[in-house]
């Protein structure tokens, strides 16, 4: 499978190789007047017949350019824009080159769109923090999602489970309008949207709050994107629906309804279904698919393991008027439950030894939740805003989990076990704001901003624990526990935030700010043995209760320095961390309280190179306080086979993170490349230390360690090529590297391990006429960890992954879909298995003049899903094992309704 894979991968890249242009158009795009070169201009070629995309261009700092592409077209429209300039329009017959010289735009007096424009599409548009793609300037299949046209953006990478990176990026926002649409789950918004009802689609770095509000640059470590909807869209109503059912009683509903009218938006989304799938992929090929193992999103509340059956129902609001208010809201239940029985095996390592750990539990519980939030922005005046940010969350959830666990040393022989099922009934309310108000004072830049925050959560339990603990040998004993435990924990905090900013130059800034947070936390359980005199839980066990007040007070000035240039930008601050931690242990009538004093620098210089380039370099520290669970000096005795007790005297640690980024993206070609490296240092770390005795019981005490440290890096290539409407090949190229350090004591004896993991990784795109696409891809990792200690083995392993999805799209209206994943992991342990070939399969035909699709599907088609994987830490190798989805067929309906402006929208094939 793997010769295949790689010959097929080597045929499309040396295709890609050879493949020659046709016709090369050069030039100088400059101003008519002052002859002044235009940076960033658009160049673009339709051809004469449709008007459809050839090829596109930008043109660099000193306004010259070169088309370049290969079509089969006699004779083509090539337009020249420039915001803010008249456009100008040749037809040009292709040849192998052409010299056109200078070309002069008009300035245009009005920047009007319809000016501008006059029914012509710009495919690209860089503004000064801005890059715009013309939707439909990207031809993709009928009924496409935006997820699709995303991934025929030039620097726009969208993986097997949705995760968007622009130049290596990563998307953390989907706006519609400018406005969250449903939750910030990017994932919402372009699995379930369609292509033909968006107009443009803006990309720009991630902005706080604040950013957007004094116009600042945003720092780049994520990306927006923001969906505009057409005009003619803006006004009417668009719904998807579809069902399914299967083999072994597997099913699938899910529905989406939006109300468009202007800048108002209605929505509704709502599902249900056994397989996993979060409820709001609409994709016509792969959307019922599912996961192998249960996985969270923002509009599910599961326990992220095993199997999930899960219901969901929600509503999001969007309104906004320019210049005076922007709000948008949503409300969310779901109700889930999950099933999952695992198994894992662990080493651990001691300094003259090792024991193994086998552990196998099966667990069940159910949860419900309602989630609502809103994000209301209110602008007074032009100098003034107000934005409010309230969240509420409501959560009820029971589970069921047995665990039975055996130790064994090196010579296998029996040294202890724990048997243990834990049934709990429990709920959670969570409640937290945010209230900012920012003020322009001047017109030079001075800024006073407030921002007031609190977040109030409660967590209440009813649990039952039953517990025999049994040490096999010379010390042999029995421990039977039977246990009723009551939780009653709170956690309030609040943060006042102020800051102030004052002009020391036309680009150079003072900041001055103050913080003071107040954190406190309740912490009350209650455990009561049963007592078989009376036959019920009445012998208050105080060793494993706990009745107590914890505070957690900060208060940090700081003082910074801003520069927002044209090229670079810069900022470095200082701040003075106060701690002041207090508790009080009502049960034991003691405490303790800890003052801490920590001085910190953080900073971020940003570089920008030319339109397409941007070099960045940050520093941030962060401070790791010890929570009471670390620094209360009372036992923890609920998992018997480990023993955990705090210790007072900490002392914060403190992360010292440092990133280097570059970006670079050629438009003109089509391809990209980015860098990234990092280095996290770790100074007075809170690690844990165990002492395990000859019985291989473990107690866990804290400490404050140095020496842990991890590095990562790699880079980014991708290649896009096309020609006219026949085909677009598109490959990646991505190596990867990390390197750690961890260090940790076991039995008073230091152990360290140092790993390095290398990890190269490539993938193409080859589509034919939105006809065919294929998409291979393929990783491999190499791994090495080496340990202080002569006694104990090196680990050294390697796996790897490969892809293959292949799409049809022939004869019309038949959507036939492959997605093949081969993963192989050359260590884990015996009893689990290393390799597995996982095959989905659907074949789906449109009826109803293409808006519907009757689809049957093959879920893992040769039966070999697996849910394995295996994790180290300072002392230990872990195996794991749960419950997936296996092998399951299900027959499908989905249907898909509109109507925008008055009128239906019509439908058909545009190819």
């Amino acid at each position: 499978m793997n010769k295949l894979f790689l010959s097929a991968l080597f045929a499309i890249l040396f295709f890609s190789v050879s493949y020659s242009q046709d016709f090369i158009l050069s030039g100088k795009v400059v101003d008519a007047i002052t002859n002044t070169p235009l940076e960033a201009s658009t160049i673009y070629a339709e051809s004469v017949k449709d008007s459809t995309l050839i090829a596109y261009t930008i043109s660099n700092q000193t306004g010259e350019f070169e088309l370049e592409g290969k079509t089969n077209h006699k004779e083509m429209k090539v337009f020249f824009t420039y915001n803010g300039y008249k456009s100008l329009v040749m037809n040009i017959k292709p040849k192998e080159k052409v010299e056109l010289g200078k070309i002069q735009l008009e300035e245009q007096a009005e920047e009007l769109d319809e000016v501008r424009l006059v029914g012509h599409r710009i495919p690209i548009t860089i503004k000064k923090d801005t890059l715009e793609f013309n939707a439909d300037s990207f031809k993709t299949r009928p009924d496409a999602t935006v997820e699709d046209v995303l991934k025929k953006l030039p620097g726009v990478e969208v993986d097997s489970d949705g995760k968007i990176t622009v130049n290596g990026k990563e998307v953390d926002r989907v706006l519609v309008n400018g406005q969250v649409f449903f939750s910030n789950d990017p994932k919402v918004a372009t699995k379930s949207l369609p292509k033909d009802i968006i107009s443009k689609i803006q990309i720009s770095d991630t902005k706080t709050k604040r950013q957007e509000f004094t116009g600042d640059d945003a720092d780049g470590e994520n990306k927006t994107i923001n969906l505009t909807i057409k005009k003619d869209k803006n006004k009417g109503y668009m719904g998807r629906a579809s069902a399914g059912y299967g083999t072994d009683d597997r099913y699938q509903l899910s529905g989406l309804l939006n109300y468009f009218n202007d800048t108002q938006r209605v929505s509704f989304i709502g599902g249900a279904n056994n397989i996993n799938n979060s409820g709001f992929s609409y994709d016509e090929i792969y959307d019922m698919v599912g996961n192998s193992g249960a996985r969270g999103s923002s509009l599910l509340n599961n326990f992220g393991n095993g199997i999930t059956t899960s219901s969901n129902l929600g509503a999001s609001y969007a309104n906004a008027k320019k210049g005076k208010y922007k709000v948008d809201g949503n409300y969310f239940f779901a109700y889930s439950d999950s099933y999952n029985d695992q198994m894992t095996n662990r080493e651990n390592i001691l300094p003259d030894r090792r024991y193994f750990t086998e552990n196998v539990s099966n667990f069940v519980g159910a949860t419900n939740s309602n989630k609502g939030s809103a994000n209301l922005e209110f602008d007074i005046d032009e100098t003034l805003r107000v934005s409010v940010q309230p969240n509420l969350s409501v959560n009820w959830n029971n589970s069921n989990n047995s665990n039975n666990t055996v130790s064994k040393n090196e010579d296998g022989d029996l040294i202890n076990s724990n048997e243990r099922v834990s049934i709990s009934d429990g709920y959670q309310r969570n409640f937290s704001n945010r209230v900012s108000l920012m003020k322009k004072l001047d017109t030079i830049g001075t800024i006073l901003s407030f921002t007031f925050s609190n977040n109030n959560s409660e967590n209440k339990s009813t649990s039952s624990l039953n517990s025999i603990r049994e040490i096999y040998g010379g010390d042999a004993s029995l421990e039977i526990l039977d246990q009723l435990s009551e939780v009653d924990n709170r956690r309030d905090s609040y943060d006042l935030e102020g800051s102030f900013r004052q002009p020391l130059g036309s680009k150079v800034f003072l900041n001055l700010g103050y913080q003071f947070s107040h954190e406190q936390r309740g912490d009350n359980i209650e455990v009561m043995d049963y007592d078989d005199n009376t036959n019920g839980y009445n012998l208050f066990n105080e060793a494993l209760s706990s009745d107590f007040n914890f505070t957690n007070k900060q208060q940090t000035p700081s003082l910074g320095i801003q520069s927002q240039g044209e090229k670079l930008n810069f900022m470095v601050s200082a701040n003075y961390v106060f701690t002041d931690l207090n508790n009080t242990d009502y049960l034991r009538s003691s405490g303790f309280s800890n003052s801490y004093e920590n001085l910190t620098f953080n900073g971020n210089i940003n570089y920008t190179l030319g339109k397409n380039k941007r070099l960045s370099l940050r520093y941030n520290p962060r401070l790791n306080i010890p929570n009471v669970n670390q620094l209360q000096p009372v036992p923890n005795v609920n998992n018997p086979l480990n023993i955990v007790i705090g210790n007072p005297n900490l002392q914060p640690g403190v992360n010292h993170s440092i990133s280097f980024n570059f970006n670079n993206y050629n438009w003109r070609e089509r391809s990209g490349v980015y860098l990234y490296s990092g280095l996290n240092m770790q100074n007075n770390w809170v690690s844990a230390v165990t002492t395990t005795d000859e019985n291989f019981l473990r107690t866990t005490r804290f400490a404050n360690v140095n020496g842990n440290y991890n590095g990562y890096g790699g880079f980014g290539y991708s290649k896009q090529i096309k020609k006219d409407s026949v085909y677009t090949l598109r490959f990646n190229i991505r190596p990867s590297f990390s390197i750690d350090q961890r260090v940790s004591f076991t039995n008073g004896v230091e152990l360290k391990g140092n790993s390095i993991s290398v990890s190269p990784y490539v993938s193409t795109t080859y589509n034919y006429k939105e006809l065919l696409e294929i998409e291979p891809g393929y990783g491999v990792s190499f791994n090495n960890t080496k340990y202080n200690l002569d006694n104990i083995d090196d680990i050294s392993y390697t796996s790897q992954n490969a892809s293959l999805r292949v799409t049809s799209y022939w004869p019309k209206n038949l959507i036939w879909g492959n997605d093949l994943r081969y993963s192989y992991n050359g260590n884990v342990g015996p009893g689990f298995k290393k390799d597995a070939l996982f095959w989905n399969m659907s074949l789906g035909l449109q009826v109803l003049k293409e808006k519907g699709t009757v689809k049957v599907l093959a879920y893992d088609l040769l039966d070999q899903n697996i849910n394995t994987r295996r994790t180290t830490g300072e002392d230990f190798i872990q195996d794991y094992q749960g419950t997936m989805l296996k092998r399951y067929f299900m027959a499908s309906f989905s249907y898909k309704f509109d109507q925008f402006g008055g009128k239906k929208q019509s439908r058909g094939r545009r190819f």
